[in-house]
């Protein structure tokens, strides 16, 4: 299973969540909304959100009722009701192990309580790419290098609107890279990329996936895909350290941190992105995680 199909699964599981919090949900529910078993669903939702799905129901559920507590005037058996417990007393004891005081202190006195505020996989995802993720004090050494790219063509698959992988497998499902894999004569393993602008076309997404062929390749290209040619052009690599799979986006997160502040001058090439895409291969832990961008000598225009 893909890293970033794991985070597409949980956040499905949220939505599915968020969009049914005042009915009965089951195990059940949220496998079907993930796409997987129900076992491993409960398994990739603690290891994205830290929780167990049922506790993370419990406190998000408590949270908001917490919410109309302290906003509106409202009886404690109908929130209590309205949030699936099945009585005023269980709901009592649950508000009071969760916050420290019972929902009826709380509605009359309104103290600070520490709600939940539950992070969604997407806007984790999104977090990370914006660059607004901080590196760690104890971040591990990125080793960058200069590749030659021959001229080749590419296979790729665009979608309409998608800016990242996350949002690129909502539109187009998250098989693609399977699909990528079983091209013959590729040059290398399948990539991630953002397309610059003089390889998008009017009415499709940065985000593309695909797969790099020779160039005089001329041989099937899968239905639904289309093949462009790409000129030769040197890509400049970051390769993170090994990394455990289940922090797999603290290291993308912590490599990108290190990309957006990387002053490639300082060893004689500047960013050159209209020479081809910027991509990312399939993150695995026992390399490292690794992206590359164009880049050209500084003297050269």
């Amino acid at each position: 299973m893909q890293k970033w199909e794991k985070m597409l699964a949980v956040q499905r599981m949220q939505d599915f969540i968020s969009s049914h919090l005042k009915e009965v949900i089951t195990l059940s529910d949220l496998a079907r909304a993930a796409a997987y078993s129900p076992w491993h669903a409960a398994k990739i939702f603690k290891e994205v959100t830290g929780r167990p799905p049922f506790e993370y129901i419990r406190v998000l559920r408590l949270s908001r009722a917490a919410v109309r507590l302290h906003d509106e005037d409202v009886r404690i058996i109908d929130v209590a009701f309205d949030f699936v417990f099945d009585s005023h007393e269980g709901f009592t004891r649950a508000f009071s192990k969760e916050f420290g005081v019972t929902p009826s202190y709380y509605a009359k006195n309104t103290p600070l309580v520490k709600l939940f505020l539950p992070e969604y996989a997407r806007d984790y995802y999104i977090k990370l790419q914006k660059g607004e993720y901080e590196m760690s004090e104890n971040s591990n050494t990125v080793f960058v290098q200069v590749v030659d790219r021959p001229a080749r063509k590419l296979i790729l698959k665009r979608a309409k609107e998608a800016q990242d992988y996350f949002a690129y497998c909502t539109e187009l499902g998250c098989d693609i890279y399977s699909e990528l894999k079983d091209v013959k004569e590729a040059l290398y393993e399948p990539i991630g990329m953002w397309l610059p602008k003089n390889l998008q076309k009017p009415g499709t997404s940065e985000y593309a996936m695909g797969v790099e062929m020779p160039a005089d390749y001329n041989g099937r290209v899968p239905e639904g895909y289309e093949i462009i040619d790409l000129v030769p052009c040197k890509m400049m690599v970051f390769q993170g350290q090994p990394y455990d799979e289940a922090v797999f986006e603290k290291a993308i997160g912590e490599l990108w941190a290190v990309m957006k502040t990387y002053n490639p001058e300082i060893y004689g090439f500047k960013w050159a992105d209209e020479d081809g895409p910027r991509f990312q291969l399939e993150p695995q832990g026992y390399r490292g995680y690794i992206e590359a961008r164009p880049v050209r000598p500084v003297n050269v225009r």
